[in-house]
């Protein structure tokens, strides 16, 4: 487990290298219209083979079960990372699975995210529109229609251990117009890591809480994933 961890830990250097590209990619595609992407599988270092391998739901229950926690590249921690964007906006790398909050002096407070699975991924430049403390859930009409016992939830489900949005939320709006998609916690902490929502970016709740102490509403939110496009900025 020890050379495991070692292991995950030298994906952090290699995520900062590639970050470069990603903002570029981001650059060129400004304005297109929005759209659902492919997911892109989680890849980590492994040590004995030397080799990147998919991080599947499988090894994430396992390793919680271990450990508790996440693997080292999913933990809360303070990394370089160089961007033109001033402190306070949040950068998500939905294909690595992780989420930076720009500070100053080329750093960034990095964390460990689940995000949308399969046909539910997407890429855009929105804003923090409002925060919330034991939010309450609302599952939208599409999640309903797609499972009928959200049904006794079509009025909210309040705030609560048992809520999926978990202790905060961060409401993500584009055009002064709530996205649908939001910055939470989850009762699902092994997720970490992996392509796990319905379009939602989450967190584990403690650092859900860290992370909503720290970002003002009208903060800019930069979404990256492959394959898809961005809404317009703001």
């Amino acid at each position: 487990m020890k050379s495991f961890r070692k292991g995950l830990g030298k994906v952090g250097s290699f995520l900062c290298n590639r970050k470069k590209s990603l903002l570029l990619a981001c650059a060129l595609v400004v304005g297109a219209v929005p759209a659902m992407a492919a997911v892109v599988d989680s890849l980590i270092y492994d040590p004995n083979t030397r080799k990147w391998v998919p991080y599947t739901k499988e090894q994430a229950v396992r390793f919680y079960k271990q450990t508790g926690g996440s693997p080292e590249v999913y933990q809360r921690q303070v990394v370089d990372f160089r961007t033109a964007e001033k402190p306070g906006t949040i950068i998500i790398d939905g294909d690595r699975k992780l989420l930076y909050l720009v500070l100053p002096d080329k750093k960034a407070l990095r964390y460990g995210i689940g995000v949308g699975k399969d046909g539910f991924g997407w890429a855009g430049i929105v804003k923090v529109g409002r925060k919330a403390e034991d939010p309450v859930w609302t599952p939208p009409a599409e999640m309903i229609a797609r499972n009928p016992d959200l049904a006794k939830y079509a009025n909210g489900m309040p705030g609560g251990p048992d809520n999926p949005l978990g202790p905060r939320a961060l409401y993500l709006y584009e055009g002064g117009r709530d996205t649908i998609f939001r910055i939470h916690g989850t009762t699902q902490p092994w997720s970490i890591g992996l392509n796990a929502s319905s379009g939602c970016i989450r967190l584990k709740n403690e650092d859900i809480v860290d992370l909503y102490d720290r970002v003002q509403v009208g903060s800019k939110v930069i979404v990256l994933m492959t394959g898809a496009a961005l809404y317009k900025g703001v």
